[in-house]
């Protein structure tokens, strides 16, 4: 399965380097083999800072707060299981937004490092653009929780 990411940067409170974009496209590759998502596919990552991913929470979830991670999903879960949105070129499945600086929080909270953090944020998003919620469907929590975990153990990330 051929993957491209494209990675934008528009934060300066936290430095992301190429370990950890490798990490990143090594993680969203296991969490798409695991899903059996075969096809070709393009994601876009950026890294923003808090009060960017607040206003962008506010405008699109209307939460007016922070959060760690957005996704923005092109399909629903149905038309990439019944392929209405393959055309035979690379499947764009959307965006995912993570606040570098609310990453970094949590992973000093969690005692864990900012590769870990932003690399589940990552699969946990992956996981969103693939059409799963945890804010609507308890199965779903379940599922993404032990699928984020396990995608992370696979490619060498210990569990918390």
């Amino acid at each position: 399965m051929k993957l491209k990411l494209y990675f934008t940067n528009e934060q300066d409170k936290v430095k992301i380097s190429f370990k950890m974009h490798s990490l990143i496209k090594k993680a969203i590759k296991e969490a798409l083999k695991e899903e059996k998502f075969e096809y070709p596919a393009e994601i876009s990552v950026s890294f923003v800072d808090n009060q960017k991913i607040h206003e962008l929470n506010r405008e699109y979830r209307e939460k007016d707060r922070p959060t760690d991670v957005l996704s923005f999903p092109m399909w629903e879960k149905e038309e990439l299981a019944d392929g209405s949105a393959l055309d035979g070129h690379a499947v764009t499945l959307g965006d995912i937004i993570i606040s570098a600086e609310k990453a970094k929080a949590q992973a000093e909270e969690y005692g864990h490092s900012i590769e870990r953090e932003i690399t589940f944020l990552s699969v946990h998003s992956t996981l969103h653009l693939l059409g799963y919620d945890h804010e609507v469907s308890a199965d779903d929590e379940a599922y993404m929780n032990k699928k984020q975990e396990d995608v992370l153990v696979k490619i060498g990330l210990p569990r918390t």
